[in-house]
């Protein structure tokens, strides 16, 4: 069981307003994402070699804005509920699941970092694995405290798991070295000896 580290937690004050819970984990995702300057995300993104069923690069904003807002909202309904307990093992689990919570945020704002700027597939599938399994456990322990701040977690969960199937599919197809690829220069003007990783022959298939 893991335990409350008030030092690896976000502050009460966070948890209790939901505006705040809310908007926290939206802000950060849209903050991390345009900081990775998305045009340049999605040039990467489409020139490396990916499994099947690969979403378009216009889905994941739409996604990723309504699993912050409903990671936001369980955080809320979790605590709120969790800490109005008359039971100390309610609110040990509440607590336990804020620092669990804290943890899984920091892992998903990290990912996008060890990806798409320092193209390390390797420790971004590394991450993104424990986002995984961090996640699944706090639903299971907020879950105790409220179900429906278990379930809100669920298509957090879902999503988590198709996109560690990405992620670790990208790796595998572009041999877990992302630092050669070129992703900046269109095809038209790319000179003779270059070749993108979705041009390869022959190239690995999942």
């Amino acid at each position: 069981m893991t335990a409350y580290i008030p030092s690896l937690t976000l502050p009460d004050q966070i948890f209790a307003q939901p505006a705040v819970s809310i908007l926290l984990p939206v802000v950060a995702g849209t903050a991390m994402g345009f900081s990775m300057r998305p045009t340049e995300t999605q040039k990467t993104y489409m020139a490396l070699k990916q499994p099947p069923l690969r979403p378009p690069p216009q889905v994941f904003g739409p996604v990723w804005t309504t699993l912050y807002a409903l990671m936001g909202y369980s955080a809320y309904r979790a605590w709120n509920t969790g800490m109005s307990s008359f039971n100390p093992n309610t609110i040990e689990l509440t607590k336990q699941g804020a620092t669990l919570y804290t943890i899984q945020l920091g892992l998903n704002l990290l990912w996008m970092p060890l990806f798409f700027m320092w193209k390390r597939p390797v420790e971004a599938t590394v991450d993104i694995v424990a986002l995984l399994g961090t996640t699944s456990y706090l639903a299971y322990v907020w879950g105790q405290v409220d179900s429906v701040a278990g379930w809100a977690l669920a298509p957090y969960i879902a999503w988590l798991s198709f996109a560690t199937y990405l992620c670790a599919g990208t790796g595998y197809l572009n041999d877990w070295d992302l630092a050669e690829k070129e992703t900046g220069v269109p095809p038209s003007t790319k000179s003779g000896g270059t070749e993108y990783v979705n041009e390869k022959a022959g190239g690995k298939q999942l």
